[in-house]
């Protein structure tokens, strides 16, 4: 079969498309012929070697694929040949064929894209996450959340007016906050004069919740546009830059810096997180969102798909198709 290969840490720009062996299934695993495979921002940092875990190499990048069971292990009672599922992985998905343990793997509604079906998994997961476990975000407050056209930021935006909040979303562009507003945010500002836009927003109250997966400048205005019992959520660093926090900002202002760390959510609270997927799987099902898939690439192109996530050239969901 053919699939992307890391086959050392480095620029996006060495990944190989080549031929591999067809994956064999072990007793607890389930084997995927994609359909579709999601492309994220961690799988750049994952080839680079920036990211929190180090798979050794050659190894085949990408964490979510959907499409049909092709065969299952002699442990798998739950899913058959021919199956519709998605499956989350920590990396091995941007390959023709996937091999995914039966538990990280979702039984997929007809009604359910493949496409769509990728989209819920990282991308959307981290921003439930976020929003639901790690700031608990309420019905009417103030939800802050940057790098809106990305698809953690769309998420959290469709997730965000799920739970009744109010969205401010923030973006680099006239295209991508126009893709905000029709995210469902209910204001749209540029980050050029961010900090003086946010205090007329929110009559100088602040903003309840923050959700940053930028980093960099945009961090310290979030930090000091936060309300009293604000919580500021550290998702990513999507800028490049790592910021530092002025803690005096913190105790005068009263609110809590809260990191996001999806990945160990899903690997130490598993009931929790399968909650997590039926909640967004039954707005889904009615409708209330919808995640936005804006580029279709060819599996051959994934190192040019990764690498325009990197440059924060794409707005949504970009998918794989094998």
């Amino acid at each position: 079969m053919k699939a992307i290969l890391c086959d050392e840490y480095g620029p996006v720009s060495k990944l190989e498309y080549r031929d591999i062996p067809d994956p064999e299934p072990g007793p607890g695993d389930v084997i995927i012929r994609a359909e579709a495979i999601g492309v994220n921002f961690p799988d750049g940092l994952l080839v680079q070697g920036l990211y929190q875990m180090k798979p050794e190499t050659p190894f085949v990048p990408g964490m979510e694929a959907a499409g049909i069971v092709a065969a299952v292990g002699d442990q798998v009672t739950q899913f058959n040949v021919g199956d519709k599922v998605v499956a989350l992985l920590d990396h091995g998905a941007y390959a023709q064929k996937v091999r995914a343990s039966a538990s990280r793997v979702f039984a997929r509604p007809d009604y359910m894209t493949a496409e769509d079906a990728c989209a819920l998994m990282c991308a959307w997961g981290t921003s439930h996450h976020a929003l639901r476990q790690r700031a608990d975000l309420k019905k009417d407050e103030t939800l802050l959340v940057l790098g809106g056209a990305g698809s953690t930021g769309l998420a959290a935006i469709a997730i965000g007016k799920a739970i009744g909040a109010r969205v401010i979303a923030v973006a680099s562009t006239k295209d991508k906050q126009i893709a905000c507003k029709e995210a469902g945010a209910d204001v749209a500002l540029p980050y050029d004069g961010l900090r003086e836009a946010l205090k007329s927003e929110t009559g100088g109250a602040g903003v309840d919740v923050a959700f940053d997966p930028v980093g960099g400048d945009a961090f310290q205005v979030a930090a000091r546009a936060m309300a009293r019992n604000g919580r500021l959520l550290v998702v990513g660093f999507a800028s490049g830059e790592i910021p530092t926090l002025a803690v005096n900002l913190a105790l005068l202002k009263e609110f809590s810096l809260i990191g996001v760390f999806w990945g160990a959510f899903v690997s130490r609270e598993p009931k929790a997180y399968a909650a997590n997927n039926r909640e967004l799987f039954a707005w889904h099902a009615t409708g209330l969102i919808k995640p936005r898939i804006d580029e279709r690439w060819p599996l051959a192109d994934g190192a040019a798909a990764l690498q325009r996530i990197l440059d924060r050239g794409a707005i949504g969901k970009t998918i794989l198709v094998p």
